[in-house]
């Protein structure tokens, strides 16, 4: 079997793909466009882009790991559900297709194999990684592993109860976390005033008092459930990644200040929370770093 691993991470707008040896060196990257509602043609373009670096690195044995939203199966060979986009996706045969062993994993559990191995939680056992961005995406690391569940449907943090009070979000939980804090829901949590987390941002930055009344309460509500995660699991560090990270201090300064408020600190110790390393190619390497280990 090869030492080199391919990645590939497929998104509702692009499809991401790398090819990394041993040591999460990246050896070769490329993207093209999805084309969401034509599954024939993402399927070709996936098949295409692993021939293509087949070909440029030699490495016809790879194995492949791709990344997707959605639950696997338990064999992580296929996903088995995923309602709503990416028709065509469900229950597809991927190593059939691209005529090499493929695993499958969900993105967010994807974007936590590639900072537990080789980004802000190398060398960590007990990890707890968010991704806060349009929803809030999640994954978990237990001993090591990660950690899937009964039905492969471990990890969606996004769906805590914060509010039982609270609207009901996609999946009928009142008040999520992901109602909370996730873009999604900001016209409906400033009443039409802003249309993006980044405008609501921009607002608090400049001294509004009701951009600072909604970013406060959202990250408030972030830290209860955060906190709610530490008396759970108990992980060592706690990964933010995704798009409302990039608030920088702005985020992770108030949110220390509510973390200092709700989290059970025993013995003095506390959850390191850290931002994700990797960028947009998360999931890709994740995708690849599954996929060697589930090879064993």
């Amino acid at each position: 079997m090869s030492d080199i691993i391919i990645g590939i991470d497929l998104g509702g707008t692009r499809i991401k793909a790398v090819a990394i040896n041993n040591e999460g060196e990246i050896l070769y990257q490329c993207y093209q466009p999805t084309n969401d509602g034509d599954d024939k043609v993402w399927k070709n373009a996936i098949a295409k882009v692993v021939q293509e670096i087949q070909n440029e690195i030699k490495c016809e044995d790879a194995l492949v790991g791709i990344s997707a939203p959605g639950l696997p199966n338990l064999g992580n060979t296929a996903i088995a559900y995923m309602p709503g986009r990416l028709q065509g996706l469900e229950n597809f045969n991927w190593t059939e297709l691209l005529n090499t062993k493929t695993y499958v994993l969900n993105d967010a559990i994807s974007a936590m194999m590639a900072e537990a191995r080789f980004g802000a939680a190398k060398n960590r056992k007990n990890v707890v990684m968010l991704t806060l961005g349009t929803g809030v995406g999640g994954a978990i690391l237990i001993d090591g592993k990660p950690y899937q569940g009964a039905f492969n449907k471990a990890g969606h943090i996004g769906h805590m109860v914060i509010d039982s009070e609270g609207e009901a979000d996609c999946i009928g939980m009142p008040g999520s976390l992901e109602d909370a804090i996730g873009n999604c829901t900001i016209k409906t949590r400033t009443s039409g005033k802003y249309s993006s987390t980044h405008e609501v941002l921009k607002a608090y930055r400049d001294g509004d008092s009701f951009a600072a009344e909604v970013w406060l309460a959202s990250v408030k509500k972030l830290a209860i459930g955060l906190a709610t995660l530490t008396n759970i699991l108990s992980p060592e560090t706690i990964i933010l990644g995704g798009g409302i990270t990039e608030a920088g201090n702005d985020l992770f300064g108030p949110l220390e200040k509510f973390m200092s408020k709700y989290e059970w600190r025993a013995g003095g110790n506390q959850t390191k929370i850290a931002k994700a390393q990797f960028g947009d190619l998360a999931g890709a390497v994740g995708a690849a770093c599954f996929a060697k280990e589930a090879a064993r």
